[in-house]
């Protein structure tokens, strides 16, 4: 049986250059580092690691998307003008009653979501 989520893992051309915009932008936790090819952190409870490689060759809209506060909103957008990612305009179709959403992509191409809303919150807005 899942239990949920164990890991996700990203490729990515610089080691330390993501660590520092995971660091900034998520006070993500390094806990693990190998031979310049691989580092292990943890955002939260979530284990992420990143594994030395070559970046995705193009953006989609396959994310992940971590859950913020509504409140945080105005520092985690300093956050990431901080670290130098470009902030993306999010779905033109959402309702305000889904939550709100910060949309960003790293130097490998990787969409992250900042998103204030839940499951619920969003299945009940389809319902209206």
């Amino acid at each position: 049986m899942i239990s949920g989520i164990s890991h996700i893992t990203f490729i990515v051309k610089d080691l330390e250059y993501t660590a520092q915009f995971l660091i900034k932008i998520f006070d993500a936790k390094e806990v693990h580092s190998k031979d310049n090819t691989i580092k292990y952190f943890l955002i939260g409870d979530l284990w992420i690691a990143l594994n030395k490689g070559e970046p995705l060759s193009e953006r989609t809209y396959n994310h992940i998307a971590f859950k913020i506060q509504e409140c945080d909103i105005d520092n985690y957008i300093a956050r990431i003008k901080e670290a130098g990612a470009e902030i993306k305009s999010g779905r033109p179709n959402r309702k305000a009653s889904e939550g709100r959403s910060i949309y960003f992509y790293d130097f490998d191409n990787h969409l992250f979501e900042l998103h204030t809303g839940t499951l619920s919150e969003r299945l009940k807005s389809y319902t209206k």
